[in-house]
């Protein structure tokens, strides 16, 4: 089961999930969830979300090196600014993750997996509204 988050890196809270059963591509995933933005929000995702400038031309992406062509030092930094930005999504999914049923694989009934992942969400946002 794979789960995704949705999330606002300003307010630090958690917009909407998106599950699959089984192995789905990020990017698969994340355009059979149906989110729809507006053209001028920036999207942020990780190496798994390389081909989402194609839909969405405010998507931003880690550069990737190859043999033939390693990063440069702008492309370097381009990087080191978008991971500091993603941080706060990565400890967003760590307080998800604390919860059991996410960490592990899950055993249980499929069709609920989504709501629990939902309900995880918003016990997540709950106590980061407690903690501001």
């Amino acid at each position: 089961m794979k789960f995704q988050v949705l999330m606002c890196t300003v307010t630090q809270r958690i917009l909407g999930t998106a599950t699959s059963a089984g192995a789905v591509h990020d990017l698969k995933l994340f355009r059979q969830s149906g989110v729809r933005f507006p053209h001028q929000t920036a999207l942020i995702g990780d190496a798994g979300y390389q081909g989402l400038w194609r839909s969405h031309r405010h998507a931003l992406t880690p550069h990737k090196a190859t043999q033939a062509s390693p990063l440069s030092a702008e492309q370097r930094q381009d990087n080191r600014v978008l991971a500091h930005t993603r941080q706060a999504i990565e400890h967003m999914i760590r307080r998800m993750k604390i919860f059991r049923v996410l960490k592990g694989v899950y055993r249980h009934r499929r069709r609920r997996f989504a709501l629990r992942v939902q309900l995880i969400a918003a016990l997540c946002n709950l106590t980061q509204a407690c903690r501001s």
